[in-house]
């Protein structure tokens, strides 16, 4: 890759309902390209599923090339607070369908919010 090719950053907010990705430059002023789980699949049930996450990469690395970004740096965010801490199952796979469609992957990074001790926890359902 030239050092004259421009750079982006992938978001990826993986949840364990849903999974969006968007793709802004570098500064995060311009977004590029977006796409979520509910854009590629029929099913809610499937929208965090990896399948769902490739699909979205695939159309989202497309969009990108055509603006002339040839690499991005990743950022991976899971629910985070006093939710689950780890990212849902189509971060792993929107990361590789990037590197597959013909992105270089620069950093990956992993921003879930961590809290320091923020609020309390939800309480648990009854009998359990």
């Amino acid at each position: 890759m030239a050092d004259d090719d421009k750079w982006g950053v992938a978001h990826v907010h993986a949840s364990f309902n849903n999974t969006i990705i968007t793709v802004t430059d570098v500064t995060g002023a311009e977004t590029i390209a977006k796409s979520s789980g509910g854009a590629v699949v029929k099913q809610n049930r499937d929208e965090a599923s990896p399948y769902a996450a490739m699909q979205m990469a695939e159309t989202v690395a497309e969009e990108v090339l055509a603006a002339g970004i040839g690499g991005v740096h990743v950022r991976v965010r899971g629910p985070g607070g006093n939710l689950q801490g780890s990212p849902g199952p189509g971060a792993q796979a929107t990361i590789r369908a990037l590197a597959r469609a013909g992105l270089e992957i620069g950093r990956i990074e992993d921003v879930t919010p961590t809290p320091h001790d923020g609020s309390r926890a939800p309480k648990g359902k009854s009998g359990y």
